[in-house]
């Protein structure tokens, strides 16, 4: 089918992002904020132990991905202090997010949380967790971010997967290269006058 191959990726803008995170409940919040600021998947951060949080280089260490391959991911200022916030007091072993009477986040617990923090949002359709990875991908692509570096932090094999889906949305990627490889042919200025949408050539 024509198209069929063709990414529907969907993101949400800066100010949707913090529609959201603001319409969660409390405890289903922090693992939202978390996949906005790592681009990790809900299941990676519901098994996520404080150990995997390395405070001194200020990443997170995914040790079991979908694609069976560990990844360290870089944490800005906002990152770091969501995860200083979050491990404090715990041991080791413990998990960084947990629900609010301290048990494990199921496989399928985002699904009511995300809609109906949607709803409240008032954001339509309602948001999938995955949507946040998106969200976290697009956003770093829209800001200039190399696809090479994009794809280590979201542990794509290759740039592959991650070019199909956000090269579109680098601002500068496809321009840039088109600007800088055409050569210039030193043409000169056309003196031919544009015809007006009610001129018509006679035959």
């Amino acid at each position: 089918f024509k198209n069929a191959e063709a990414p529907h990726i969907r993101y949400l803008s800066e100010a949707e992002c913090r529609q959201l995170v603001a319409a969660c409940e409390p405890d289903f919040r922090e693992i939202v904020r978390a996949a906005l600021l790592t681009g990790c998947r809900y299941g990676e951060l519901c098994r996520m132990g404080v150990a995997s949080y390395n405070v001194e280089v200020c990443t997170v260490s995914i040790l079991q991905s979908k694609s069976g391959k560990r990844r360290h991911v870089a944490l800005n200022d906002e990152g770091r202090a969501l995860f200083d916030e979050m491990t404090i007091d715990k041991k080791p072993i413990d998990l960084i997010f947990t629900r609010e009477d301290g048990s494990q986040w199921g496989h399928a617990h985002q699904h009511r949380r995300m809609q109906a923090a949607s709803a409240v949002a008032g954001i339509s359709p309602a948001v999938r967790f995955h949507d946040l990875r998106h969200t976290y991908a697009s956003l770093l692509a829209m800001n200039g971010t190399e696809l090479q570096v994009i794809a280590e932090a979201l542990g794509h094999a290759s740039t592959v997967v991650t070019r199909r889906h956000y090269a579109h949305l680098a601002p500068s990627y496809v321009a840039d290269q088109v600007r800088a490889k055409l050569p210039q042919f030193g043409f000169e200025k056309s003196n031919v006058r544009r015809l007006t949408s009610g001129a018509h050539e006679a035959r």
